[in-house]
């Protein structure tokens, strides 16, 4: 009888390693942002150097956009899940459901307002409320959903930008702002504690309005109804009976989303074909690495490389989190105050140095631990009683 490997007791093991391998790529993404004005920059032209330039375009190319995907795609793969387990016992999911899509929520506010404004956790919270109107629904109709929920209003707004480049053509137009930059400069580096988290909380309404709330839904709630349906036919626990349509599939994703996310540098770099680099391109590359992740978890010969990101994953937020709180303190003012100085291609050695650490130490943890300190925290409020924490505890 053949042993099905992307199972460990009830966790699905697969799923533990995507998330641990998403957290590299969220945090190269992020890290810009964490160390210059990234949001009104060209960042081809604000760093000096080619190795700055190769670092900007290799990020933009295979990370960027292709990786809150994927995480978006199994955050609603684990509510699934979680659902399932929790009917099996007997018990009521939507009260369960509620109160842990509010903690999540007010850990999202937590971090957005007092640690960095780029917080994923609150958008996660408000798209998963939404999508409890739909998890019961059978895979089909979530696959049917969710595509076209991402696949037609996106289109709709891409050619709405072809428009507007069209009619901006030659005008001068620009997206970056040489003056924000420097405000945000001179605030992150300098000010004090409050003026920082003023401007912090005034950059996240910038992103989060009811324009953001729109685009957030056609873009991050679809991708959770995805991730469900995937959930519904048990994709990833049965891996080893699909994988060579699996592997077509993650040849065929990872093809055409580098060819559309390549698409502003062999054509022109445009609202438009920067839109469709993200939207499209991105989420390709997304689903490319979740099957290829998928179809290595199969090989036992992986198992010992790919233990640490098992391990990074099922610690997902503590290490979010974590990245953000070391990120500020070194950046910003009431830390070391380097923002504004660091070039691309040193935040991200700094990454790759702060994501070692992280791998060694969550392999140390979670040997330990049943959860890392925030997902405790977090399993406690939702399931209203206390949880075993560290291993060898009744």
């Amino acid at each position: 009888m053949e042993i099905n490997r992307q199972l460990s007791g009830k966790r699905v093991v697969s799923i533990d390693r995507m998330r641990g391998f998403s957290l590299l790529g969220i945090f190269l993404v992020n890290m810009i942002s964490f160390h210059s004005p990234y949001f009104y920059i060209d960042p081809e032209t604000w760093w000096d150097g080619s190795i700055n330039l190769f670092t900007y375009r290799f990020i933009d190319l295979f990370i960027q956009a292709s990786f809150y995907p994927l995480f978006s795609m199994l955050f609603g793969y684990g509510l699934v899940i979680l659902r399932e387990r929790t009917l099996a016992k007997g018990l009521n999911f939507k009260p369960l459901a509620l109160r842990r899509l509010s903690i999540l929520m007010l850990i999202g506010f937590i971090h957005a307002f007092l640690i960095w404004p780029g917080d994923i956790l609150i958008t996660y919270a408000v798209c998963g409320f939404a999508f409890l109107l739909f998890i019961g629904w059978s895979a089909k109709k979530l696959f049917i959903a969710g595509l076209s929920l991402y696949i037609v209003p996106n289109l709709l707004l891409l050619l709405m930008l072809g428009a507007a480049s069209a009619i901006d053509s030659g005008s001068g137009f620009s997206m970056y702002d040489g003056q924000a930059a420097e405000q945000s400069i001179t605030i992150y580096q300098t000010g004090s504690f409050g003026e920082v988290t003023a401007h912090r909380i005034s950059e996240w309404y910038k992103n989060n309005n009811l324009v953001g709330l729109f685009l957030y839904l056609v873009t991050i709630l679809p991708l959770f109804m995805i991730g469900a349906g995937a959930a519904k036919i048990k994709l990833f626990e049965n891996v080893r009976e699909k994988r060579g349509k699996i592997a077509m599939a993650a040849a065929v994703f990872a093809t055409l989303g580098l060819l559309i996310k390549a698409i502003p540098y062999l054509y022109a770099k445009t609202l438009m074909t920067d839109y469709a680099q993200d939207v499209f391109g991105g989420a390709m590359v997304a689903m490319a690495y979740a099957l290829i992740i998928a179809l290595l978890s199969e090989v036992k010969h992986f198992d010992r490389l790919l233990y640490p990101l098992e391990a990074a994953g099922r610690l997902s937020i503590s290490n979010y989190l974590f990245q953000s709180v070391v990120s500020t303190l070194i950046f910003y003012s009431y830390g070391l105050g380097y923002y504004g100085e660091w070039s691309i291609f040193s935040g991200t050695m700094l990454v790759l140095v702060i994501y070692v650490i992280q791998l060694a130490f969550s392999s140390w943890y979670i040997k330990r631990f049943h959860y890392g300190p925030v997902e405790w925290l977090w399993r406690v409020g939702t399931h209203l009683k206390k949880q075993p924490f560290k291993k060898g505890e009744a």
